[in-house]
């Protein structure tokens, strides 16, 4: 059974919208391109990626002499699939060593993310560490220390206000000394001081860089989905201020606003890797596009 069968609030109401717009009809005019359109864009995909859609939409109706409504909706959905589809750049890196640096602001589920893939990749049989370089926040560290003893997985933390990029540091060098395969590093999400945390992710850069060149390296921005279109800011500001490898998103199981995912992915040209559809540890999904997609239209 498809994730998205077992996770009903998945994606809201829109299956249900799209679905009654078009098998309604009994034929497919400019009435049902004008509520389709609607029904994206309440569905927070933004205004340009929703454009996106409609133009391909109207252009391959009219190319293609689609004139059923189940016809639509599969145009449809092949449209929405292809924006999301980034191929071979939707897979976590596989060659090893591996430093995963995770990004995104406080109470996205940054932290909760990095337990859950550091639970998924220790059951694929790698050796994982993690490093507690948000020393901004207080219950960082102390966090992460539980996913840790949670995941069974050394934990490299210094005190609170300490630099991060020290901690960076230690990490990789007790990484390199143990073998380990994947090194994860939590960093402190303060978007809205976006001088200092462009500072503090290019000095964490450069001793990554130094340190630990032998190492494949991915940077994921963590957004919570029930946030709307501030993920899709989120987006826009990190991505200035530092080079994004893949999108994490969260909390898509108590939301209807899981159209961020397309706009994210269509208008930064972002893979999404992960989607998080609960709070059990194994709620960390590999984000397959063709399910995903087919889970707006029930499939």
């Amino acid at each position: 059974m498809s994730l998205f069968k077992e996770k009903k609030s998945f994606f809201g109401r829109l299956s249900e919208k799209i679905t009654d717009a078009i098998m309604v009809r009994a034929e497919v005019d400019e009435d049902l391109m004008d509520e389709l359109e609607e029904i994206l864009i309440t569905s927070d995909i933004g205004m340009d990626t929703t454009m996106t859609i409609m133009d391909r939409l109207r252009d391959k109706v009219k190319n293609d002499y689609i004139t059923s409504p189940e016809g639509v909706k599969n145009a449809l959905r092949n449209i929405m699939t292809s924006l999301v589809d980034k191929g071979e750049r939707q897979k976590l890196c596989k060659e090893y060593p591996l430093l995963i640096l995770v990004i995104g602001i406080n109470g996205g589920g940054k932290t909760t993310t990095i337990g859950k893939l550091a639970y998924k990749l220790r059951k694929e049989g790698r050796t994982v560490m993690l490093a507690a370089a948000d020393t901004f926040r207080a219950a960082a560290a102390q966090q992460l220390s539980i996913w840790g003893e949670r995941n069974n997985i050394n934990v490299i933390r210094h005190q609170e206000g300490a630099d991060p990029s020290a901690v960076i540091y230690d990490a990789i060098q007790s990484a390199k000394a143990k073998g380990t395969d994947v090194l994860i590093c939590d960093t402190a999400g303060r978007l809205q001081n976006k001088k200092n945390l462009m500072s503090e992710l290019e000095k964490m850069n450069r001793i990554i860089d130094r340190e630990y060149p032998e190492a494949s390296k991915e940077t994921l921005l963590v957004l919570d989905a029930t946030t709307g279109k501030n993920a899709v800011s989120q987006a826009r500001e990190f991505g200035q201020v530092t080079d994004i490898t893949g999108i994490v998103i969260t909390k898509l199981d108590g939301t209807a606003k899981g159209g961020i995912a397309v706009t994210v992915a269509d208008e930064f040209d972002m893979p999404i890797k992960y989607i998080g559809i609960g709070e059990g540890i194994e709620d960390l999904k590999e984000f397959v596009p063709d399910e995903f997609i087919g889970g707006i239209f029930d499939e």
